[in-house]
């Protein structure tokens, strides 16, 4: 994630910190869901200033950065909350193997639903197509019979020869 908004404080390692403010507009995210993913653990605890103001690291907004994309893709805080807790205990084998087998889950339920929804666009199409066919039909009836047009029926014997995806609930 690109940090333009980022400003150099003085110190010895060149580290470049967000205000929370500025945390919050790099990741689109309010200060209060800042606040409260650090209160729940999803955030490390921030290093703060003597004023008390928080000081996010670009490494806060990388991590930010990952939670966001697990949290479009639909993984359920609890199970971001273990990933957090499992990350925070380093890279040990344990650790290592259950983010692992998580994000491998998750991405398993990813492909599924995209299967599903490729399966569902594929009969969106079918029916753009069937639409064209039908105003081709109308157009061509039109052209020779110039005074009445008919109702075509083809999509209703479509419908009944072409099973269609469950709706989702």
């Amino acid at each position: 994630m690109q940090i333009d908004t980022a400003q150099r404080l003085k110190s010895d390692t060149p580290t470049t910190f967000l205000t929370i403010q500025q945390a919050a507009a790099a990741t689109g995210l309010t200060v209060h869901t800042l606040r409260y993913y650090e209160r729940i653990g999803l955030i490390d605890p921030i290093p703060r200033k003597d004023n008390k103001h928080r000081l996010y690291r670009e490494e806060d907004i990388r991590w930010i950065a990952f939670l966001l994309k697990l949290r479009s893709t639909g993984l359920p805080i609890q199970k971001m909350l273990r990933y957090a807790e499992l990350r925070r205990l380093g890279n040990q084998r344990e650790s290592v193997s259950e983010r692992k087998a998580l994000l491998e889950q998750h991405t398993l339920s990813l492909e599924a639903a995209l299967a599903e929804l490729q399966g569902n666009l594929a009969v969106m199409y079918q029916k753009i197509a069937l639409y064209g066919d039908i105003e081709a039909t109308l157009a061509a009836y039109a052209a020779s019979h110039n005074p009445a047009t008919p109702s075509v029926d083809k999509e209703q014997s479509h419908e009944h020869t072409h099973k269609h995806a469950p709706a989702r609930r």
